[in-house]
């Protein structure tokens, strides 16, 4: 069983920036592929980033340029840095790990970006 936590959502006005944050065990972080999805209001689920263990990262072109995907070794943490929100980034934030052949998941985490 893959157990991470994920955090940082809230709400925020416009132009501010949130960073949100997915841990994991070492053992498994060191394995594994992250990537963030968000499912907006009335919206199918959305590939937002992704970071492989190869180090290769990947954005979606909603991002923008205004979202970073950042791996920690030491905290055994993805984050997802935020900047520059805008009210259409509202949605429940995803993390989901990819861990030997099997993807993961988080509960999700939600940002309301305000006008």
């Amino acid at each position: 069983q893959v157990q991470f936590v994920e955090s940082g959502g809230g709400s925020v006005q416009r132009g501010e920036s949130l960073r949100l944050s997915c841990t994991s065990s070492e053992s498994i972080f060191r394995l594994s592929t992250f990537s963030w999805h968000r499912q907006r209001p009335e919206k199918e689920r959305e590939f937002v980033a992704q970071s492989s263990t190869n180090g290769e990262i990947y954005y979606a072109a909603v991002t923008e340029g205004r979202f970073t995907v950042t791996r920690d070794d030491s905290e055994s943490t993805a984050y997802l840095l935020m900047e520059n929100l805008k009210p259409e980034d509202t949605a429940v934030y995803y993390c989901g790990i990819t861990y030997a052949g099997e993807h993961y998941w988080g509960k999700g985490t939600r940002v309301t970006v305000s006008s």
